[in-house]
């Protein structure tokens, strides 16, 4: 009897530890529960929707239609169906569900453990009725009125500004002769103590922006200017069709840059590869595309880009991709950066660059680095290949990117594909990928973000293997570029005013296209010579 006490206490004292040192061990996880939009998610929460476990790849805070199946670029599925995916440590004591299986010891109850907190729960979220001010601006700063006349009239088709309303980022309103936009959202309400009326010389200047005075009505037939515009980098004509020639082969048609159809202005060649120091880039040509064209050196390469500028067309080197992973973060590796894309400039001839970065930007040093580049090739062309969710909010690297070196940008070819629904601009939306209402309502986001109409291209998959998701015909993109620019074709979603100077079409890839017969740039072209 002595005996089975003293082992009974000892079994159990060594379960007791062995519970309290799973329990404390036990990582902090960001299981933030049930999917739900208005949330912000941190890079690695993970959330379930569906059945399944998701982990977030970017920080964001969720919005309807954003649901993790739909938007890849924000989610990883883990685990589908079942329970949560269970994130394993070594060298960790089973986890504190487990039951404690206690051997040896007979006539002893195995012991219930009772504990009202489960690790991993997610911390509940308090009800706030009141948005938090944004954190770049100080609530205790002064007023600066910049009160302003209109022209009268009034902007067909923009919303008077009403009081009280919440407003939300790049809506549009009108008020007092004026078109104003909402710059930060949550602070475009006269119900806050901080913002008022837009144009009354009694508002934050952070929460509106002047877009411009107001007039009779936009006119839906613009007439377009037939000299190019030489101020856009690179003296590249009016319209601009740009794709993509692959470094490498995947199945899609293999080419020597020479072989590039002129219809293509501006080629971008995918892509230029990391090197041993942050932020620096190198290109060589592919061995596996060199075998698959007989032998195709970099010689041969540099002789071809001689070739393609004698018939008028540029070309660019490619940053990034789906794989890419180069990083400028800090003033070294912009410096590495720059100084490595001027040598390949150098080197093999290209005309700028283009930024794929798909897995984060730093706006500040990424700025910093073109800035430099544009310092020593005054014509560099510039270009840019966001996701859809890069532009969704104000605070995404590359919107911030776009809007910090517009006065030096080129064509911002914004990817719709791969890509869930999307909000379009003043809210409306979302829209599903694959149609005219997703392409220009979103389109309409980076014009009202301050790009002009020649800095706008439409980034499409040149066939159904170009992409994952999102391919639509040329028509639709034909579509989409009349909307723009002449307020012509269509869907529900009508710009306020054209845009006439819409840049043109951008496809992955020409090797693809080259596949199908170049079925999308004979289609983009032939139509484009008539877009406004």
């Amino acid at each position: 009897m002595r005996k089975i006490t003293y082992l009974s206490l000892i079994v159990c004292f060594l379960l007791t530890l062995a519970i309290t040192a799973t329990v404390s061990a036990a990582p902090a996880r960001a299981d933030r529960g049930a999917w739900a939009p208005g949330v912000a998610y941190a890079v690695n929460d993970t959330v379930t929707y569906g059945g399944c476990t998701y982990k977030v790849l970017q920080a964001h805070t969720s919005q309807t239609g954003w649901e993790p199946p739909n938007v890849p670029a924000l989610f990883q599925q883990l685990s589908c169906g079942g329970p949560t995916a269970t994130f394993t440590r070594t060298n960790t004591p089973p986890g504190p569900t487990s039951t404690p299986t206690k051997t040896n010891t007979p006539g002893a109850p195995t012991p219930t453990f009772t504990r009202t907190n489960t690790p991993g729960a997610a911390t509940p979220t308090p009800t706030r009725t009141n948005t938090p001010l944004p954190p770049t601006i100080t609530p205790t700063r002064t007023f600066t009125p910049t009160p302003t006349s209109g022209s009268g009239g009034s902007c067909s088709g923009v919303p008077q500004y009403v009081a009280g309303t919440a407003y939300i980022a790049g809506q549009i309103v009108q008020n007092v002769g004026n078109r104003y936009s909402c710059s930060v959202a949550g602070w475009c309400s006269s119900t806050a103590a901080w913002a008022y009326a837009p144009g009354t010389g009694t508002y934050w200047t952070d929460a509106w922006t002047l877009v411009g005075p107001c007039d009779t009505g936009p006119t839906l037939t613009p007439s377009k200017t037939p000299t190019p515009c030489t101020t856009c980098g690179g003296s590249l004509p009016y319209h601009v069709i740009t794709g993509y020639w692959q470094n490498f082969s995947n199945g899609a048609t293999v080419l020597r840059l020479s072989s590039v159809p002129t219809a293509y202005n501006l080629i971008a060649v995918a892509f230029a590869d990391a090197s041993g120091s942050p932020g620096a880039v190198t290109f060589n040509i592919d061995s596996g595309l060199s075998t698959a064209l007989g032998g195709y050196t970099n010689a041969n390469f540099t002789s071809d880009v001689a070739t393609v500028h004698s018939r008028g067309q540029k070309v660019i080197i490619s940053v990034g991709g789906q794989n890419g992973t180069i990083s400028v973060s800090d003033s070294t590796s912009a410096a590495n950066f720059s100084n490595s894309i001027i040598s390949l400039m150098n080197t093999f001839g290209f005309d700028g660059v283009d930024i794929d970065l798909e897995n984060g930007i730093n706006a500040t040093y990424m700025a910093q680095a073109l800035r430099t580049i544009k310092a020593s090739f005054p014509g560099l062309i510039i270009t840019f290949a966001p996701q859809t969710i890069d532009f969704q909010s104000t605070g995404a690297g590359y919107y911030q990117l776009a809007v910090s070196i517009k006065d030096i940008l080129t064509i911002n070819n914004m990817q719709y594909y791969n890509s869930g629904s999307m909000n379009g601009c003043g809210g409306t939306g979302p829209f599903s990928q694959g149609s005219v209402d997703f392409i220009t309502a979103q389109a309409c986001i980076q014009l009202q973000a301050g790009l002009r109409p020649d800095q706008i291209g439409l980034g499409l998959p040149a066939s159904t293997s170009g992409a994952g998701s999102g391919y639509v015909s040329p028509s639709i993109v034909n579509n989409a570029l009349d909307c723009l620019a002449a307020g012509t074709n269509c869907g529900s979603w009508h710009p306020t005013t054209p845009w006439p100077g819409i840049r043109g079409a951008m496809t992955w890839s020409i090797n693809w296209d080259a596949s199908n017969g170049y079925a999308w740039v004979n289609a983009i072209a032939a139509h484009l010579s008539a877009v406004p």
